[in-house]
């Protein structure tokens, strides 16, 4: 890897509004996709500022989404939605698939892939594997 963030090695703003359209792009047409793109609006526009906003300040660049809108508090914000494992998956196959069409070398792709996954599964808020467990002890 290089002393860049990745802000820079995905190509600046150019580079992360790319990113996030291929994301939307499929968040909107994938129909492994289907429950997270009912979370959203119809129109997917102010979404995809958020994220580019986002994006750009988590990946190094300029720190767009808090100059805007403050703090990102991520879970907070995603609270009233209900993330559980299925939808983690389907935002990350989004990701993936994006990520997959970028011009970047495997490693920033890998790192990338890692640090999105690690935050998609900070975003779940149902508790499927507390059920889980609590099958197993019952079953015994």
């Amino acid at each position: 890897m290089s002393d860049k963030t990745p802000y820079e090695m995905l190509g600046g703003e150019a580079g992360i509004r790319d990113l996030v359209d291929r994301f939307y792009a499929r968040m909107d047409t994938e129909i492994d996709a289907r429950n997270i793109r009912r979370m959203h609006a119809k129109s997917l526009r102010a979404s995809r500022e958020k994220l580019f906003m986002f994006l750009s300040g988590w990946l190094g660049g300029p720190n767009l989404y808090i100059e805007k809108h403050g703090h990102p508090m991520l879970r907070r914000r995603h609270l009233p939605f209900t993330i559980g494992k299925a939808e983690r998956d389907q935002w990350m196959h989004c990701m993936r698939s994006a990520l997959s069409e970028m011009p970047i070398d495997q490693a920033l792709r890998e790192k990338l892939e890692q640090a999105f996954a690690t935050t998609a599964d900070h975003m779940r808020n149902q508790t499927e594997h507390q059920q889980d467990e609590r099958l197993k002890v019952y079953e015994v």
